[in-house]
C-alpha cells in the first residue's frame, strides 16, 4: 500500500503591489516629509489592531545617528498621505508639534492601550482609529 504524497503549492513572498496596496515591509523603512520635501524621519513600524485589521499608527524614528538615540513617535495612519513625487510619506507637522508629540525612546516601554492611544489621537486632532 502506497501513501500519495501531496505538496504545499509554492508561495512567493514578494507579493505584487497594485496601484492601492502596499506590502508592510515595503512601508516599513519608507522616507517621512513635511510637504515642502524636507525629510523628517523614516516608518519604522506599522501598528495594526489585530482584531480589526485597522491601521493605528505609523511608528516613526526620527533623530539619532546610526540609528541610535532616537525617538520613536506613533503617528496615526491617517494624517499620513503618501506622495508619489517623493516616493514616501507626507505629514504636515511643524518643528515645535514634533518637538511635543508623544514619542518614546528605544529602551523605555511605550503603553499602547487606549489612554495613552486617545492622547496621541487629540495630540494630531484627529479621531481614533477604533472610533470610525
Amino acid at each position: 500500500m502506497s501513501m500519495a504524497t501531496t505538496t504545499a503549492p509554492s508561495v512567493n513572498p514578494k507579493f505584487p503591489e497594485t496601484h492601492k496596496l502596499i506590502g508592510s515591509d515595503k512601508v516599513e523603512g519608507t522616507n517621512v516629509y513635511r510637504s515642502n520635501g524636507d525629510k523628517i524621519g523614516s516608518i519604522e513600524r506599522v501598528m495594526l489592531d489585530k482584531f480589526s485589521g485597522r491601521v493605528a499608527y505609523a511608528v516613526m524614528s526620527f533623530g539619532g545617528f546610526l540609528g541610535l538615540g532616537h525617538d520613536h513617535y506613533p503617528i496615526p495612519w491617517q494624517r499620513l498621505t503618501y506622495n508619489e513625487r517623493l516616493g514616501g510619506y507626507e505629514v504636515n507637522i511643524t518643528d515645535s508639534e514634533l518637538k511635543g508629540a508623544p514619542r518614546y525612546q528605544t529602551d523605555k516601554d511605550w503603553d499602547w492601550g487606549d489612554e495613552q492611544g486617545r492622547k496621541v489621537y487629540d495630540y494630531y486632532g484627529v479621531p481614533p482609529y477604533w472610533a470610525m
